[in-house]
C-alpha cells in the first residue's frame, strides 16, 4: 500500500527548512530547528522583516537568508519542507500557499482558525499529495505515553478526567480574546485524551465562566463532558485564574478503568492501583515537545510513516474545542457529527481553488475522509 503522500529519501544529509514566523513561539522551533542534526534551517519567513532579521541575528547567524514570502523564500534557498509557526489566523493562507509549492509543512496547533479551514488544508493536502502535519506538541512526552501502557492494563477505561488550573498573567492577545482557556490552552488535553483512549468525540456538554477576580475579558474558567467513540466519558475541567496549588501545564489526569486506576500529575511518572508486569515506564521514546513532533514530522517524510498530528486526524481535537464553545454559548449538548457536517459546508461555499473543492466535493463523509477511507492510497 502506498504512502498517501510524497516522501523525500534520505540521502544522508539534513532536511533543508524555512520557519515561517519569528514571534515568540517562532523563536523557540528556530532554536530546536538549530540544534536537530535532522534538518538545517535554510531560512526565516516574517511580514516582519526586521524581526525575521533579529531572529536570524539571535541565532548567530546574521546572514541567514530572509523574506515575505514562503514559496518564494524555499524555492531560493531550494528548502524542502516548511514549518508554519504564525498566528492560527494565518495557518490556512501559509500552510495552503506551502502545500501548492510541492511542499510538506509542520504547522503549529490549531490546524488552523475554524474546523471548515482545517477540512481544506486537509483536501489541500490530498490534492497536491504533500504531508501536512500539526505540531500537537504535550504528546510528545515519554510520561503521556507510560500513561497510555498502563491504563492498557485496566480493562474497559469508563472515564478519563483532566484537571487544569494555573494563573498565569500573559498580557497581550490571551487577555482580550474570546475563550482564552478553551481556544488558547484546552486543545492540548483534548488531544492528549484522544490518544488515550484511541478514540474520538461523538458529543460535548461545556459550560464556561469567569471568576469575578479574572483578568481576562472572555471566559477563562470551563468545565466539558464529551462522549468519546468508545462509549468512554472524558471530564476536562479547569481555569487560567487559578492562583495557588497549580498543577502541571499538561493538567492532571486519573484513567478510571475496570480493573482500577491510573493516576498522572503531569510532570511525574503516572501510578496504577493495578499491578502491571515489568518496568511500568513506557519502553517507546516520543521525544520531548516540539522536538519530538519535528522528529516524527522528518521521519514521516523520509520514510512514509503515519506522524501523530497528520491533518486529517488532528482535525478532530479542534472539532472537540469548537464544539465545546458552541454548547456553552447555546446550553446545549453539541453532537461533533453535527458540527463537521456544518464545518464541511462551510469549507465547500468558502473554498476558492476548484481543484481542492472538487477533493472535498468527493469525500463520501467528513469522517470517513479524516479516518482516512476516502484518501486514495
Amino acid at each position: 500500500m502506498s504512502t498517501p503522500f510524497a516522501t523525500i529519501p534520505d540521502d544522508g544529509t539534513p532536511l533543508r527548512v524555512v520557519v515561517v514566523g519569528a514571534g515568540g513561539m517562532g523563536r523557540a522551533w528556530l532554536r530546536t530547528v538549530e540544534e536537530s542534526p535532522l534538518v538545517e534551517l535554510a531560512g526565516i519567513v516574517d511580514l516582519d522583516l526586521r524581526a525575521a532579521s533579529e531572529a536570524a541575528a539571535s541565532l548567530g547567524r546574521p546572514d541567514l537568508p530572509i523574506g515575505a514570502g514562503t514559496a518564494r523564500l524555499a524555492s531560493d534557498v531550494g528548502a524542502q519542507a516548511v514549518i508554519n509557526v504564525t498566528v492560527p489566523a494565518a495557518h490556512h493562507p501559509i500552510t495552503t500557499e506551502a502545500l501548492a509549492a510541492g511542499l510538506p509543512v509542520l504547522g503549529e496547533k490549531p490546524v488552523a482558525s475554524t474546523v471548515s479551514q482545517g477540512l481544506s488544508l486537509a483536501a489541500a493536502a490530498e490534492l497536491h499529495g504533500q504531508l501536512f502535519m500539526v505540531s500537537q506538541s504535550r504528546r510528545y512526552n515519554r510520561q503521556l505515553f507510560s500513561a497510555k501502557r498502563l491504563s492498557s492494563a485496566l480493562g474497559s477505561v469508563g472515564i478519563v478526567s483532566a484537571e487544569f488550573f494555573k494563573a498565569p498573567h500573559f498580557g497581550g492577545f490571551r487577555d482580550a480574546m474570546d475563550h482564552p482557556l478553551l481556544l488558547d490552552m484546552a486543545i492540548h488535553q483534548f488531544d492528549m485524551a484522544r490518544f488515550l483512549l484511541d478514540a474520538d468525540p461523538v458529543s460535548v456538554f461545556c459550560e464556561e465562566y469567569n471568576p469575578p477576580w479574572s483578568w481576562y475579558r472572555g471566559d477563562a474558567g470551563s468545565t466539558a463532558i464529551f462522549e468519546m467513540t468508545g462509549g468512554e466519558r472524558f471530564v476536562f475541567t479547569g481555569s487560567w485564574c487559578s492562583p495557588g496549588q497549580e498543577t502541571s501545564w499538561n493538567a492532571s489526569w486519573r484513567i478510571s478503568g475496570e480493573h482500577g486506576t491510573v493516576l498522572w500529575d503531569g510532570d511525574n511518572e503516572p501510578v496504577s492501583s493495578f499491578p502491571v508486569s515489568g518496568d511500568a515506564a513506557s519502553s517507546e521514546d516520543p521525544g520531548q515537545e516540539i522536538a519530538g513532533s519535528l522528529r516524527d514530522f522528518v521521519a514521516a517524510v523520509r520514510t512514509g510513516s503515519t506522524p501523530m498530528g497528520r491533518v486529517h486526524q488532528n482535525i478532530m481535537s479542534l472539532a472537540m474545542v469548537e464544539a465545546a464553545i458552541l454548547s456553552a454559548s447555546t446550553g446545549a449538548r453539541v453532537s461533533v457529527d453535527s458540527l463537521l457536517e456544518d464545518s464541511y459546508q462551510q469549507a465547500i461555499l468558502a473554498e476558492h481553488d476548484p481543484a481542492v473543492l472538487e477533493v472535498l466535493k468527493s469525500w463520501t463523509s467528513v469522517r470517513s475522509a479524516l479516518a482516512g477511507e476516502s484518501v486514495a492510497l
